[in-house]
């Protein structure tokens, strides 16, 4: 996969000072853009579990045990048409997406995984701005409360291996640790998120081909390219996130719609 930077498409930085006008623009356009493609950036894992063979809800008891202790650092979002438009200003071609800065990670403080902030330190994020100018996750979540972008039964939305990014989203949304156990996670995110959820690493497993490996690896097999921001910034990921799945969409699943393999999260397979 290579970069080919589109110069027509803006990643619109969050930060405390502008989170409500920009919350007040996505609920002025969600009704047309009801895709919604996400991916988040976080501390890394501090609890690790050394056997590979776990059943889903020990995936589960895992991702809670980190996501519990630790705080989300940034959030992207792609939102867009059902023809794969992304949303405009008028009068001009520049195309926009979001990127959410959020204040509560501490790095001198919180815990976290050394090499994870030493990548994410290296792709530009700043952990200083973000403390300082950055997202407050109460002030967020009261306005995605009322955003439409959850709680809608008219948009989808499309991840990468994203059961920590939900993990994440949960936690903040109702500002207390994850659920006990996975039945109620999962219908948690329903209540919140819907059944219109779409994580591409679980397409992945019914592609006819060989795909494999992280989004980019998948991005590259796929010959799909980045055209905004760095990797392992968000709002960069939820742009291409969103381009791996519209290949997909339109390589594997024309005869099948992915909509049959909708609601189902990458090693939280609890059918």
């Amino acid at each position: 996969m290579s970069n080919c930077i589109d110069k027509t498409i803006t990643i619109r930085q969050v930060w405390s000072h502008n989170l409500q006008s920009e919350f007040d623009l996505i609920r002025s356009i969600i009704d047309r853009y009801p895709y919604i493609s996400m991916d988040t950036e976080f501390p890394g894992v501090v609890y690790r579990r050394s056997h590979k063979h776990r059943r889903p809800s020990d995936h589960y008891q895992l991702l809670k045990s980190n996501v519990d202790v630790l705080n989300l650092i940034q959030l992207g979002l792609t939102l867009s048409d059902s023809s794969g438009n992304l949303p405009f200003i008028h009068g001009s071609h520049q195309r926009y997406i979001w990127q959410f800065n959020f204040s509560d990670f501490d790095v001198t403080r919180d815990a976290h995984a050394p090499e994870s902030i030493e990548l994410l330190r290296n792709q530009g994020i700043d952990f200083q701005r973000n403390r300082v100018d950055g997202v407050d996750s109460v002030e967020f979540a009261e306005l995605m409360m009322s955003s439409g972008l959850v709680c809608n039964e008219s948009v989808s939305w499309v991840t990468f291996h994203s059961a920590y990014d939900f993990g994440y989203l949960l936690k903040i949304l109702t500002r207390r640790r994850l659920p006990d156990g996975l039945p109620e996670f999962l219908e948690s995110l329903k209540v919140f998120f819907g059944d219109d959820v779409y994580d591409v690493k679980h397409l992945m497993t019914f592609c006819r081909t060989g795909l494999y490996g992280g989004l980019d690896r998948v991005a590259g097999l796929l010959e799909v390219n980045r055209v905004a921001g760095k990797c392992h910034q968000a709002g960069s990921d939820s742009l291409l996130t969103w381009h791996v799945f519209k290949k997909m969409r339109d390589l594997y699943f024309v005869d099948v719609m992915p909509e049959k393999y909708s609601g189902v999260l990458y090693g939280l397979e609890a059918y």
